[in-house]
């Protein structure tokens, strides 16, 4: 797409072209090297420590753990590291904090609702009518930040691992609904950063334009020295944010879970694995895809009239959710549920078209300088109203939906695009382009929520196309014609065709009109 753009209307460098394919397969790499990490080390991880969780049968400890555990996972998030890198302001420790606090907490909440088997949609409207009385005591640069936080944090990561914590979690009750509520944990660790940092805006305001910079490249030497000047740091900071992880299995390894050599040096290699291709991830992130975009969107706004930049973004929304690893995870995973009712195909075209429509609105965003609550309140509500209209299992995968489309693709190319339309048009980045990932990740919900009020509806007309009719609406029709003869027939004038059940003590006629 970029490269099509490139030779129609938003020509750049040669350079920074050829420096985008480069940062393209070394991202293609690090997600590969690290999504087969995650499936051996990190996954594994997370079900065994939420299964010794459960076991010590210790509730107190299971919620301050569980805190711990939430906290720790979201520092090794790298989407939450790129975004906290493209506030000034606001120290990156401070904005990484805050969010891990509410991912923490929502953890915990996300526990509780497991254990007493309180209804999900009844804590994300209290949760999201507390979000929406935030921001408006929240600063006006950070409002956007602070929604954009939840979908961001919610990445390649902490998805995984959480999603397996609440399987080993869900353990705690052995009945037929643990798996369903295994589910939801996601949609709640979406709101819970919101909240936390809302609570931020109120005492920090970021300030300056972005740090985002397009580099001068005149050779290929100066792609090589770019990616060696900035892989130190990047090896360096996957180091810190694996490590609580790393720690927190190895406590549990010793204390509770004693798993055998085998299984250690299986998710041993495999952590290996996901620190390469984190690593690579970040840096091809950092060094060429974020500043190329960035530079797109400048170019983009600068050559075109504001119509171009919105149907551009369309069309870059609507390829960019298709591609994501794990919207195919979550269309199969519907199509399951629903026994082939909602099939794989319609749930991916609805939702390419609705983050299309996301980013859409969102470019419309850093023309007009809307407010981003004008789109995230009735959304929100609407998805919300449909919580009770549609079957609890699909509230719960459409609200951890959210999360999918919102992967690493949004936070590294879709918002430095913005942030470079803005700038070029002049605008506060912070107030209008910041929030594009917030709502790309709330057309899924409404996506699967229509999807399920669809599902319930066919499965209503199924059940009432299936129903027997009972034995008073049915109606016997006997031939009383040849009564004129009865006292001819040789069995009671009966005739003699007819005959008296032996095994029903019915007569013949009577279970041929039944029948």
């Amino acid at each position: 797409m970029v490269v099509l753009l490139n030779y129609t209307i938003a020509p750049i460098p040669s350079w920074n072209l050829i420096l985008f394919i480069v940062s393209a397969l070394v991202l293609i790499m690090g997600i590969t090297t690290f999504n087969l990490g995650v499936d051996i080390s990190l996954i594994p991880i997370g079900e065994h420590i939420g299964s010794a969780l459960v076991k010590t049968k210790k509730l107190l400890l299971i919620i301050v753990l569980t805190f711990f555990i939430g906290a720790f996972i979201t520092m090794a998030e790298p989407d939450l590291i790129v975004l906290a890198g493209q506030i000034n302001g606001v120290p990156d420790a401070i904005i990484i904090i805050a969010v891990s606090l509410g991912v923490g907490l929502a953890l915990v909440g996300a526990f509780l609702r497991i254990l007493f088997q309180f209804p999900l949609s009844y804590i994300l409207i209290g949760c999201y009518v507390l979000a929406f009385i935030l921001s408006a005591f929240t600063g006006k640069d950070f409002l956007s930040i602070a929604w954009e936080s939840g979908a961001v944090t919610t990445g390649p990561i902490m998805v995984p691992f959480v999603m397996a914590l609440g399987l080993g979690l869900a353990s705690v009750r052995a009945d037929k609904t643990s798996e369903e509520d295994s589910f939801g944990l996601v949609a709640l660790c979406l709101i819970g950063p919101i909240l936390t940092v809302l609570i931020l805006g109120m005492f920090f305001t970021p300030a300056g334009e972005s740090v985002m910079a397009v580099p001068k490249l005149e050779s290929v030497s100066d792609i090589v020295l770019l990616y060696g000047s900035n892989l130190p740091e990047y090896i360096k900071q996957v180091a810190v944010a694996l490590a609580p992880i790393v720690l927190t299995f190895a406590v549990f390894q010793i204390i509770k879970i004693r798993l055998k050599r085998k299984d250690i040096l299986k998710i041993t290699i495999g952590t290996i694995f996901t620190f390469i291709g984190l690593v690579l991830f970040l840096t091809g992130v950092s060094v060429g895809f974020m500043p190329v975009g960035y530079q797109l969107g400048g170019i983009l706004f600068d050559n075109n009239s504001g119509i171009i930049l919105i149907l551009v973004g369309m069309v870059i929304g609507y390829f960019v959710v298709a591609a994501e690893p794990a919207v195919f995870v979550l269309k199969r995973q519907v199509e399951e549920v629903t026994s082939g009712a909602i099939s794989a195909r319609a749930m991916g075209l609805g939702l390419s078209v609705g983050v299309a429509v996301s980013v859409g609105l969102a470019m419309l965003r850093v023309i007009s300088g809307l407010s981003l609550l004008y789109f995230v309140i009735p959304g929100y509500v609407l998805a919300l109203l449909l919580t009770f209209v549609v079957p609890r299992l699909f509230t719960s995968i459409a609200f951890d939906s959210g999360a999918v489309a919102s992967g690493p693709l949004a936070a590294t190319f879709m918002l430095p695009l913005a942030i470079g339309a803005s700038e070029a048009k002049g605008g506060n980045i912070y107030i209008d382009a910041f929030g594009i990932v917030s709502l790309v990740a709330l057309t899924p919900v409404i996506t699967l929520q229509l999807f399920g009020l669809v599902y319930s509806i066919k499965s209503r007309l199924a059940k009432r196309a299936m129903v027997v009719p009972s034995l008073e609406d049915t109606i016997i029709e006997l031939d009383y014609s040849s009564s004129e003869q009865e006292d001819e027939s040789p069995v009671n004038g009966m005739d003699e065709n007819i005959g008296e059940n032996p095994d029903t003590g019915m007569d013949n006629a009577v279970s041929d009109g039944l029948q």
